[in-house]
């Protein structure tokens, strides 16, 4: 991707700088009556009932698994020591919680990712917003630890229903930036039929394939915005909830490469508080020099056949609603509806 005038600014001034990163931390001892203290593999399932009880405070349509969470603590770049905090009332449970990321593989954005939330029964208290004023401060420590003299951004994902969560980061300084819907299609009526391009196979995903899957991913993902390369390690994290046999890579017969990838995810935590299963798209990815042949439906077309053989009721994935690859209207035309959605909320550095 050509640098913009923004980058060109932003490269000027040394990233150290930019991120005007705080020396230290704010304290937040005794705030809302809570014990702090950085976040450890072993609190992960009293996290996952904190993170659950935010998610239903919220009325979100998903819920975050025991084993989503224990994947927060992956990841051998992470400082978990200075990376995550947590508030612990006299009984000992979690009732705020936060956590920063800062991508190793990031090459055009230097980005940092703050997610973080209070136990309902903690709110209005101000936690929240001091909450996010200290995971911020980290990011922009995080930024300025990384010595890249990049673009830079702190990023936090909101779901658009989480009205008072919208408010406190607005008076954080974060503003709207990028917009995302889920989509969603029933299963029970006919499904498209979309034949792989001539000279490419589509074949179930492999531990073969799955490096060669992930350069792909990166090479495809290289135009989009807000997407950097991700690492090895970056790959394969995550992997708790991977379908592998709805999962697809598509080889061209000449030259064996990977033209295109789909992978897929099994939350069936979700399905209870939705009233349906689903087979997810996680990814889904196609080349640049094997776009406009209908690839991306191929692939589409092959994982809703193998969630429905399952005994799956819905196809479901995410988009960036401004994609100018136009897969917004891809997935409308194979019939997706957008059913949720949530918003990238930022500050540039």
């Amino acid at each position: 991707m050509p640098p913009t005038e923004t980058d060109a600014d932003a490269r000027s001034v040394p990233i150290v700088d930019r991120a005007a990163a705080p020396a230290e931390l704010p304290s937040l001892d005794g705030l809302g009556g809570l014990t702090w203290r950085p976040l450890t593999r072993s609190d992960v399932p009293e996290l996952t009932r904190a993170v659950a009880a935010v998610e239903v405070a919220d009325d979100l349509p998903y819920r975050t698994s025991l084993e989503e969470v224990d994947e927060w603590f992956d990841g051998d770049w992470k400082n978990h020591e200075l990376d995550t905090l947590a508030g612990i009332d006299v009984d000992g449970r979690i009732r705020a919680y936060a956590q920063v990321n800062q991508p190793p593989g990031d090459t055009r954005v230097v980005r940092a990712f703050l997610e973080g939330g209070v136990d309902p029964q903690w709110r209005g208290r101000g936690i929240g917003r001091e909450l996010l004023g200290w995971s911020a401060g980290r990011g922009r420590q995080k930024i300025a630890e990384s010595g890249k003299d990049l673009p830079a951004r702190l990023a936090v994902f909101c779901d658009d229903g989480a009205l008072t969560t919208i408010r406190m980061l607005g008076a954080g300084g974060f503003t709207p930036t990028r917009y995302y819907a889920e989509m969603k299609r029933p299963l029970d009526v006919a499904l498209p039929d979309v034949p792989a391009p001539d000279g490419l196979s589509l074949v179930p995903w492999s531990a073969e394939l799955d490096d060669q899957i992930r350069l792909a991913h990166n090479e495809a993902f290289a135009d989009h915005w807000g997407s950097e390369p991700r690492t090895a390690a970056e790959w394969t994290q995550g992997r708790s909830m991977f379908a592998p046999s709805w999962s697809f890579a598509a080889l061209d017969g000449a030259t064996g490469e990977v033209a295109g990838y789909l992978m897929s995810g099994r939350y069936e935590q979700d399905w209870e508080v939705t009233g349906h299963s689903t087979g997810y798209t996680d990814l889904l990815g196609v080349r640049r020099a094997w776009r406009g042949r209908h690839l991306a439906g191929a692939l589409l077309s092959a994982a809703m056949t193998a969630y429905k053989a399952d005994g799956i009721e819905y196809a479901e994935l995410g988009v960036d609603t401004a994609n100018q690859s136009g897969a917004h209207r891809l997935y409308t035309n194979l019939g997706y509806a957008v059913f949720h959605s949530r918003t990238l909320y930022a500050i540039e550095l």
